[in-house]
């Protein structure tokens, strides 16, 4: 075909091509846009008429639902302290029964609160956009993957030009409350902390992390046999996986918790091979020492021994530590060294501790004082 005239009545269009290049004719048949390629057999019905919405010409209606979302937006804060409220306030214990439904009172009131707030937030986002932001119709052809610098500053307009559809600079208390909103409901999740465990204050720590079931008098044993050592049990070069025989009187989460801090390698050197600080001569027994288990870069458990070097290694991470130097780093990531056990004997001849740890055991954290760990050369 031909022809070139454009009309509503059947005429001809101009003619076009298609994504291969090849010319195709297009006309208009009863007000729909029609091509005479096959592979387009229904024509195109083009773009319905707009009718405007009742907010759009009542500037009433507008003002009401801007007030509605503004609610929805003002009452997220109620909800969300609220849920603080309920955190702290209802006991664990308490329970609310709905017929057959018994539920904790405290999750109940948790979930309804946080719910509810993030509910307002989404209803009231979806009342501004359905009611308040412009609305027509646009029609946009599918452009290439990547964009050009033109397009990009044609997005850009765009955005401007979304924030100014948006309102948001004429409606300032509709904005500010979605901003309050939005804020106050990040308070619940922050009060979700507490739950990872008690705040690490000094009282806290010096009860739980820093201190160990090792004390004076506490026997050394086998950590598989539970039984005690003696001196003589242990041959020089031996490496002995030990733990404190006060263990087998707790029981349940406690302990499994001394369990983590309380393991211990207990090894025997020829004395005339090692280090001995004057300060830590009382803290062995004839060439025996006793060190935490724990490593102290990230708490891999340590016992892979070189007997020749007397060096400790770690499997994680490669830390390296000098059992003959008073538990030295020598090589890898660990910034201190391994803490040493105190130990003597009984009057039946056993190891014991002489007193508990001097440092805390395991990996270093921020708030923990270094000042009394080991350091090469100190006497």
């Amino acid at each position: 075909m031909s022809g070139t005239d454009d009309g509503p009545d059947g005429n001809n269009l101009p003619e076009g091509r298609d994504p291969r290049g090849e010319l195709t004719q297009s006309r208009s048949v009863g007000g729909l846009v029609t091509t005479d390629d096959p592979r387009f057999p229904v024509a195109d019905p083009g773009m319905e008429e707009h009718l405007p919405r009742l907010t759009d010409v009542d500037e009433k209606a507008a003002k009401r639902a801007e007030r509605q979302v503004t609610t929805m937006f003002g009452l997220v804060p109620v909800f969300a302290i609220a849920f603080v409220v309920i955190y702290f306030a209802v006991p664990k214990t308490m329970t609310i029964d709905f017929g057959f439904l018994h539920t904790s009172a405290l999750h109940f009131g948790l979930g309804t609160t946080l719910g509810m707030a993030i509910l307002l937030i989404g209803i009231g986002a979806v009342q501004w956009a359905r009611q308040l932001m412009a609305d027509q119709e646009m029609v946009d052809e599918r452009h290439p993957a990547v964009s050009s610098q033109a397009d990009r500053e044609e997005i850009l307009a765009e955005l401007e030009q979304g924030v100014e559809e948006s309102q948001i600079t004429r409606r300032k208390t509709m904005g500010y409350a979605l901003l309050g909103a939005i804020g106050v409901v990040a308070v619940p999740f922050v009060i979700f902390l507490a739950d990872l465990g008690p705040i690490a204050t000094k009282k806290v720590r010096a009860r739980t992390i820093e201190t160990t079931i090792w004390k004076a008098g506490v026997r050394l044993v086998n950590d598989v046999t539970f039984m005690p050592l003696k001196p003589e049990d242990i041959q020089i070069g031996q490496l002995v996986n030990g733990e404190p025989a006060n263990l087998q009187d707790l029981e349940g989460v406690e302990r499994q918790q001394a369990m983590a801090k309380s393991p211990i390698i207990v090894v025997r050197m020829d004395p005339n091979d090692i280090k001995i600080p004057a300060s830590r001569r009382d803290w062995q027994v004839n060439g025996i020492l006793a060190y935490s288990k724990i490593c102290t870069h990230v708490g891999c458990p340590i016992s892979l021994w070189e007997q020749q070097t007397h060096h400790l290694l770690c499997p994680c991470h490669q830390s390296t530590f000098d059992l003959g130097d008073s538990g030295v780093v020598v090589f890898g990531p660990a910034a201190r060294s391994l803490p040493q056990l105190p130990i003597t004997v009984d009057s039946e001849g056993y190891l014991v501790a002489r007193e508990g740890f001097t440092v805390p055991v395991g990996p270093s954290y921020f708030e923990r004082d270094s000042r009394h760990d080991y350091k090469q050369g100190e006497n």
